[in-house]
């Protein structure tokens, strides 16, 4: 596509709002009809998000979550703001709590069992953004997923299945997980009840976050950790607190890209990534979308971005993460000519540029009014630790394998980190999640976000370019096929199956390495030309999307 073209369909976009309409883009059906009713009762996003986070945590048990945590993104009264409830480490948490007597990690640690938990924020977040930008009440909004928790509901076929993988491999190696007590019975796909998981709920809705934080379920959670040895004690919890941060936001395009600050990584690639384009636009001429060409300079402007992602990001309470120095525009100049558009560049070539899940879900919100939320909550792994508070009923979170364990050794999603993402008592480790928005003339033309551990980044980023640059609607936009590279392993491209063939070919005699896996799972909101608003939810997930008119 020309620049002149790009130019041309900027110039044309409609900045109104079609009066009444909102609409929502979720990873199930329960969590969208819950979501949609919100709305159509006049709840703004705030709200509407809010319910859907609860009632994920009680149907997508996956990623949903009370145990986890997660970022909200919010464009709300025409400004923007964000909330990081992102898990801390336990007070008893230490740098080499990982490692062995040799120095070398114990990779299913920080994965599997007791010791894999982060403090969860996920309550406390929902709450304290209630607190500031709520309009209905509290009770309400827990409501449905009390109601799904108590009486149940009919488990998607996927869903079914994916339990029933997980029960194999905690077959095959238990790691102290609990699981199968709690979930064995949602293979069958009858109704599906949550006893424990409701009186939780019922508590929450009643007390807020106190009940969770220092009330019963606190307890209950703290006793669970005693008796298996875990470290979440009652002063973590009860210290737990949310943090309202600044989004990070920078001008592409004639658009604003405003999207997640550290502890994510994922704004800050994201936007470099972005800016670095814009750089090598002239690559682009004639470049057709998905093309081995395009999949090449999708390769080679990640690789920039990711290797100062591995040396620089972390939690910025604990490190100073260099924030302006990384979207600097003459810095990002120079990074970019980095980038080799006709030939893979050396990885040993691309350092740090300055001189100094996978199974997360997202959900996006727009309003009549026209406020956004774009959310990203996870338990990192599917299913988290793996072990489920007993008498409370929900899933505890594996984030500490998002710390950096031991410099230079990778995660589970291979990414690497040093000492900006070390482990430290009370630390919030680094993370991926990149929910985004794009605002122009001060209306919100486009809610993303996915899960995917460090291949959201990838999914977010040309989630964006399907749209600014190819003109996609909504559907096509996020079922198209996408690539993820993150400069390690080395030359190696991960990919959706569907990918043309012919385009595999040319980046295996380029010297690509190809994966080919599915990844991610992206819920979109956009802004057409006529002002009204279309929905996705990418068509291999479970998702549903819906404009819903209100009054």
């Amino acid at each position: 596509m020309s620049r002149l073209l790009v130019l041309f369909i900027s110039i044309c976009w409609s900045f109104s709002v079609v009066a009444g309409q909102a609409a929502v883009a979720m990873p199930d059906s329960y969590s969208a009809k819950a979501a949609a009713k919100v709305l159509e009762e006049g709840g703004n996003a705030v709200d509407a998000s809010i319910t859907a986070g609860f009632v994920l945590a009680v149907t997508l048990p996956e990623a949903g979550n009370l145990g986890g945590g997660g970022f909200m993104l919010f464009y709300q009264n025409n400004k923007t703001d964000f909330l990081d409830y992102r898990e801390k480490a336990p007070q008893k948490a230490h740098r080499d709590m990982y490692l062995d007597d040799k120095g070398e990690v114990q990779t299913e640690k920080p994965l599997y069992g007791i010791l894999a938990s982060g403090v969860p924020g996920s309550v406390m977040g929902l709450w304290q953004a209630h607190q500031k930008y709520g309009s209905l009440p509290w009770e309400r909004l827990v409501q449905p997923a009390i109601e799904l928790a108590e009486n149940g509901f009919i488990p998607h076929k996927k869903l079914q299945a994916y339990v029933q993988e997980y029960l194999d491999e905690i077959e095959a190696a238990p790691h102290g997980r609990n699981f199968a007590k709690y979930f064995a019975a949602l293979t069958g796909g009858q109704r599906f009840k949550q006893p424990e998981l409701a009186a939780t709920l019922t508590r929450i809705a009643k007390q807020g976050p106190k009940d969770f934080y220092e009330g019963e379920t606190a307890d209950k959670l703290v006793s669970f950790m005693q008796h298996h040895g875990g470290l979440i004690s009652k002063e973590d919890l009860k210290q737990y607190q949310a943090q309202w941060r600044t989004p990070l936001q920078k001008s592409w395009r004639s658009y604003e890209v405003v999207s997640a600050p550290p502890p994510s990584s994922g704004g800050l690639v994201l936007l470099q990534m972005l800016a670095m384009l814009s750089d090598k636009i002239d690559c682009l001429e004639d470049v057709a979308h998905n093309s081995t060409r395009y999949v090449h300079l999708l390769a080679e402007l990640a690789k920039p971005a990711f290797a100062d992602r591995a040396e620089y990001m972390g939690d910025p309470d604990f490190y100073p993460v260099p924030v302006q120095k990384l979207l600097d525009d003459a810095y990002l100049a120079e990074r970019a000519k980095l980038i080799n558009p006709i030939k893979i560049s050396e990885t040993e070539a691309i350092k740090p540029g300055l001189q100094e899940s996978e199974n997360t879900t997202h959900y996006s919100v727009v309003d009549k009014w026209g406020n956004a939320v774009a959310t990203t909550t996870t338990l990192n792994l599917s299913f988290g630790s793996g072990m489920v508070v007993e008498g409370a009923g929900f899933l505890l979170n594996d984030e500490m394998d998002d710390f950096s364990a031991k410099p230079g050794v990778p995660n589970y999603f291979g990414a690497v980190g040093k000492d900006a993402n070390a482990i430290a008592p009370g630390k919030r480790m680094l993370s991926s999640m990149t929910p985004t928005l794009l605002i122009k003339n001060g209306q919100v033309q486009m809610v993303t976000g996915s899960p995917g551990g460090t291949t959201i980044i990838s999914s977010v980023y040309q989630s964006i370019l399907n749209r600014v640059l190819f003109n996609m609607d909504a559907q096509s936009l996020v079922d198209a096929p996408r690539v993820h590279h993150q400069l390690l392993p080395k030359n190696t491209i991960r990919h959706h199956p569907k990918l043309d063939k012919t385009v595999q070919d040319g980046l295996v005699k380029m010297g690509y390495t190809l994966d080919a896996r599915r990844f991610g799972d992206l819920q979109v909101i956009v802004r057409d030309a006529d002002g009204a608003l279309a929905a996705a939810s990418e068509s291999s997930g479970r998702g549903l999307s819906m404009v819903v008119e209100t009054k």
